[in-house]
């Protein structure tokens, strides 16, 4: 292999490994000599110095490591303080909208509206910080109850519970007709 197509592989090592890397894991994985690996890469890390380069490799206790430079730390921790965006897929919301209109509100009670098991959906979206638990009910085996956040309340653009739109009593019945009927197509096909 040509020194050019040596350093690019020892660079995307670097960069995609993350932690830092012993010189004799990549001479391994390249097929050449460990004295060669280290000369590449210090070749790179000066480059990356002289050019004052967004990156560093460093060398911690004879392995080494991709980083940033100190200079740039505060805007790394300007960018790691921004909210998070997050994507909620047709069952995140289904199951969003049923905590926020039924809330206080059990996994199996929403199990028994969606008609399938919502243990990772609400996990998603009590990562998402836009549910949480609010308590416990006062049943056999005490289970979780779930409500919606104030994340969820700024997430929709709303100062409470009772800006959520509310359904009109004849689509509630549409709604509950459709659910009845795709229950029945499922349990007669199986």
């Amino acid at each position: 292999m040509e020194k050019k197509e040596l350093e690019s592989i020892i660079e995307g090592i670097l960069f995609t490994m993350g932690d830092s890397v012993d010189p004799s894991k990549i001479a391994a994985a390249l097929e050449i000599e460990k004295d060669e690996v280290i000369e590449i890469i210090d070749a790179l890390a000066k480059k990356y110095e002289e050019e004052d380069r967004g990156i560093r490799i460093t060398k911690l206790d004879g392995s080494y490591q991709m980083c940033t430079p100190p200079s740039i730390y505060e805007y790394l921790i300007k960018i790691a303080k921004q909210p998070k965006r997050y994507a909620l897929t047709d069952t995140l919301l289904e199951t969003l909208s049923i905590i926020a209109y039924k809330q206080p509100v059990t996994k199996s009670e929403i199990e028994k509206i969606r008609g399938v098991s919502c243990d990772h959906a609400v996990s998603r979206l009590v990562e998402f910080s836009l549910v949480e638990e609010v308590g416990r009910m006062d049943a056999p085996g005490k289970p979780m109850l779930f409500g919606t956040t104030e994340q969820f309340l700024r997430s929709f653009g709303v100062t409470s519970l009772e800006e959520l739109p509310t359904l009109n009593p004849v689509q509630v019945e549409e709604f509950k007709q459709a659910a009845e009927e795709e229950a029945t197509h499922l349990t007669v096909g199986v």
